[in-house]
């Protein structure tokens, strides 16, 4: 809550806030920004030498000039003219705030810099929130952008396009024309508008509004029906931006949103038509759709919009190649997928493959047995009350095969029956699937597996096979699955022979490219196995190779496919975690999809991508022929550029409450958690702070960097808790691969803990990706310049020990410490050319050129340079002569 010190002394308090606490006034318009600097409130003002004050800023009446005291210089000299402000920017990007060695404590989102004068001078100062910096930013660009008529500007304010709109709404609502309205109708209108808002708080502002001006009448007037619906309904933060992408004024044209979709959300070739067309279809007011402009409650719409959704649209699509061999791909897999309890007592129910194939799973589980009737049945072996009919399983199975997926459905078969009833499931199987089985003979001269595209359509069975050089109908196979495991285990002893079981020839021919052997060791699988055969690894197997030999086992998943399944120990059927073995790139990792949590959250969110067809391309270093990949391994991966994402969490609309908490009534104190998930170096976490009980629009305005070092394996997950000191509580959660990531301004949908989106519960954000570190403080990158190239980070080429190979490689290492010479150059280039527009790491080039072009057009729109083309570069030539600043400017542009 910021105090309002001016009004203290005469003991009347007001308040500003963003919190949804009734008593108080949110920020909704430009005069309530100026209301506040005028008011003032303490700031810290930030010295070149590194010193900080404290300091009571304020505005003057007449909005021309800001002040600031204590001051050793007199009344006169503590003050700066907003008609001398040349620009302010949020954030610390000024020489100040960069060599400034407290620098790390101070928050991104706290600080601020008003650049002045000629030489673009610079006030830095640092305000105690996120809210209160907004605040001055917001007010001070809007007096800067608008100094000739900022007195009428007051004045103008109660005439807001938006105000304009809700008096019309209120209008056609008052059909008596009596320009009142009974409560109830009022609060049914702002309901309409603004579906979230519960009832209750529309109810209570209204009941504030009376008690202040102490009226004996529930009747709502026009004014009052304004005021409540901007105090509920303007979000502060979307307002704040709306303001900054307006160039301060109160509302979007075509040209502002044009802007704001290139250089903010990543939106290439957008057309003005189009932006007229995105008005047209959100802005609420009929002028504002005929006359072109996006008024606060419009963009707000639009803002939370699919079309700003942060999933990419584009890998909703498939966008991946399909025609690389099955083994180089991570393929979505259930785990017994009859079970929707526990392992150990959980029935067997059709609903199991019902959920599975709908979610796309590629990979299915079938443990059968004989059953009564000669019908074999599909059960739980620890649990034969409620068997389903084979039959029946593969009717399912085959009317939903390829419902969410055309591409190919693997059956994993646990035979457990007589070789009577074996011949039965054939027969059922041919009726069912009909052509659709794919059981071609592999070919031996062929060295990968056929492609996803190339099996379109196909049901491929798993399972055990007769040796195709002995002419016999039937005979002993090992049962090397899962219960051979378990009863090994069970029994201590690891040296015991493997069971054996009987199997038909009928069964065996059914099976062609999945065909199931005993791991022995890579060494033997290298020379001995072929690219149809494929192993099952037990989670704890899986895990010792994983750690032990990592290069190793991304070696053997080039060719051949591998499939990891949860320990016998998971009784309860929880989950194992996915990345650890899709790191080593294993490609069907089986996961109880009846038990929700952190790792079915990341499965999901994975198999998002590629259009959720069930098939994700692996990263080339783990399919080339010719490259050497370890999970473990610490920092930057081979041949792979890191990344640098930086996120910033905003705010946080209609929590609900956590299932089952009943402790703290309705109040919850949320907070969210970032995390990463890929190779170990780029696994960590971080969160924001708690905001106290504010479940409809807690602000949250923190910024988060993270190094990715391999972005073609890392997702984010979003969670949402409620901060309780019994433990946190479970909100939401969302998670994502980094590589459907949108940038810009982003609404996320939240899921519930089973993973079902819920309505109008979103997480607000921001979302840059960056190929390289905040761009440096400025003391550590001059020290990096001194050292020169040795602290540069070459491609290093591994030797083979082929003498003729490494000779020919070696004429590679000049081109390649080139390339990254080039590539260093170019970046450094670049961070020094944001700096000196006063614009964060984070921002794109496009965004440079829009802040160089406003500084490079004099007051009366007069260009200070002229650009022209000299070989194929476009420079720019000034016109006259020009401020130092404005030099240095020019210059770093043209380096780039």
């Amino acid at each position: 809550i910021l105090q309002d010190p001016s009004n203290q002394k005469c003991g009347r308090k007001k308040t500003v806030s963003f919190s949804s606490m009734p008593s108080e006034k949110k920020i909704s318009s430009a005069s309530d920004c100026i209301s506040f600097m005028q008011a003032g409130c303490e700031l810290k003002k930030v010295r070149p030498n590194s010193r900080i004050y404290n300091r009571f800023f304020t505005l003057d009446p007449d909005l021309q000039a800001l002040r600031w005291e204590p001051s050793k210089k007199d009344l006169e000299k503590a003050k700066l003219d907003i008609s001398a402000i040349k620009e302010i920017r949020l954030g610390k990007n000024t020489e100040t705030f960069r060599n400034n060695g407290l620098a790390d404590q101070i928050s991104e989102d706290c600080a601020l810099s008003v650049i002045h004068g000629e030489n673009y001078e610079s006030l830095d100062l640092v305000a105690n929130s996120a809210d209160v910096a907004n605040i001055w930013v917001s007010g001070l660009r809007y007096l800067v952008s608008r100094s000739k008529q900022a007195l009428d500007l007051m004045e103008s304010s109660h005439n807001t396009p938006r105000l304009a709109w809700l008096k019309t709404v209120f209008e056609a609502a008052d059909v008596d024309g009596n320009g009142i309205m009974l409560e109830d109708m009022s609060v049914e209108l702002i309901k309409k508008l603004n579906p979230t808002l519960k009832e209750s708080k529309i109810r209570l502002k209204f009941k504030e509004i009376q008690k202040s001006k102490e009226k004996l009448t529930t009747r709502v007037t026009k004014e009052e029906f304004c005021e409540v619906f901007s105090e509920l309904c303007t979000r502060p933060e979307v307002y704040f931006l709306l303001v900054q992408i307006s160039k301060n004024k109160e509302y979007l044209d075509a040209n502002d949103l044009m802007l704001f979709l290139e250089a903010e959300q990543g939106v290439t070739h957008i057309t003005e038509e189009m932006c007229l067309d995105i008005i047209r279809r959100y802005e609420l007011s009929q002028e504002g759709r005929s006359k072109g402009f996006l008024a606060i409650d419009g963009f707000t719409q639009y803002l939370l919009s699919p079309e700003c959704d942060i999933f990419d649209p584009e890998h909703k699509k498939t966008v991946q190649d399909m025609t690389q061999p099955l083994s180089h791909y991570y393929i979505n897999a259930s785990h017994n997928t009859y079970l929707i309890e526990d392992q150990l007592r959980g029935p067997a129910d059709i609903n199991g493959y019902v959920r599975a194939l709908k979610m796309s799973c590629r990979s299915i589980e079938l443990d059968v047995c004989d059953g009564p009737d000669n019908e074999p049945i599909v059960c739980n072996r620890n649990n034969m009350t409620s068997p389903l009919a084979f039959r029946n399983v593969i009717e399912v199975i085959n009317k939903l095969a390829f419902f969410a997926s055309e591409y190919p459905l693997i059956l994993c078969l646990g035979n457990h029956c007589s070789l009577k009833q074996q011949k039965v499931m054939v027969q059922q199987m041919k009726k069912v699937f009909g052509n659709k089985l794919y059981t071609e003979a592999p070919l031996s001269s062929e060295v990968y597996l056929p492609s996803p595209e190339k099996l379109k359509m196909k049901i491929i069975v798993k399972g055990k096979k007769l040796p195709s050089n002995q002419d016999i109908l039937e005979g002993e196979v090992t049962d090397e699955d899962e219960e051979a495991e378990i009863s090994r285990r069970l029994s201590e002893d690891f040296s015991r022979e493997p069971k054996l079981i009987w199997l038909c020839r009928e069964l065996s021919d059914l099976v062609s490219l999945c065909q199931s052997v005993q791991y022995k060791d890579f060494e033997t699988s290298m020379k001995a196995q072929n690219y149809w055969e494929m192993c099952s690894f037990s989670e704890a197997e899986a895990s010792r190779i994983a750690n032990e030999s990592p290069e190793d086992f991304v070696n053997y998943n080039k060719r051949f496919l591998s499939r990891v399944y949860p320990s016998a120990m998971r009784i309860d059927s929880s989950n194992l975690n996915p990345q650890d073995f899709w790191n080593c790139g294993c490609q069907i990792v089986a996961m109880n999809y009846q038990t929700p949590g952190p790792m079915m959250d990341l499965h999901t969110g994975w198999f998002l991508q590629n259009g959720g067809c069930g098939y994700v391309l692996r990263p080339s270093v783990m399919r080339e022929e010719v490259s050497y990949f370890s999970a473990n391994t610490k920092g930057i991966v081979p041949g792979v550029s890191p990344q640098v994402l930086h996120i910033k969490i905003i705010s946080g609309q209609n929590f609900p409450k956590p299932k089952g908490a009943c402790a703290k009534g309705d109040v919850i104190d949320p907070y969210v958690c970032i995390e990463i998930h890929g190779i170990p170096a780029d696994c960590t976490e971080q969160r924001t702070k708690t905001v106290q009980q504010n479940s409809d629009n807690p602000i949250f305005d923190e910024s988060f960097e993270f190094q990715i070092n391999l972005p073609e394996l890392a997702m984010i997950r979003f969670v949402v808790l409620d901060d309780d000191y019994i433990g946190d509580e479970f909100i939401g959660q969302y998670t994502i691969p980094l590589e459907c990531l949108q940038p810009g301004y982003r609404h996320i949908p939240l899921r519930s803990f089973v993973g079902d989106i819920m309505e109008h519960v979103t997480l607000f954000v921001h979302i840059a990706i960056t190929n390289r570190s905040g761009g440096g403080k400025a003391q550590k990158r001059s020290l990096s310049v001194r050292i020169g190239k040795k602290a540069r980070e070459y491609t290093m080429l591994k030797s083979t020990g082929l003498k003729t190979i490494d000779d020919i490689f070696k004429l590679a290492v000049h081109p390649l410490r080139e390339a990254t010479d080039m590539r260093e150059n170019m970046q450094n280039a670049m961070v020094s050319v944001k700096e000196l527009c006063g614009l964060p790491p984070i921002a794109s080039l496009k965004q440079c050129i829009l802040t160089l072009s406003s500084r490079l057009v004099s007051g009366d729109n007069v260009p200070s340079v002229t650009l022209c083309m000299k070989d194929a570069f476009p420079y720019l030539e000034p016109l006259g002569t020009m401020p130092e600043v404005q030099k240095k400017v020019l210059a770093a542009y043209e380096l780039v």
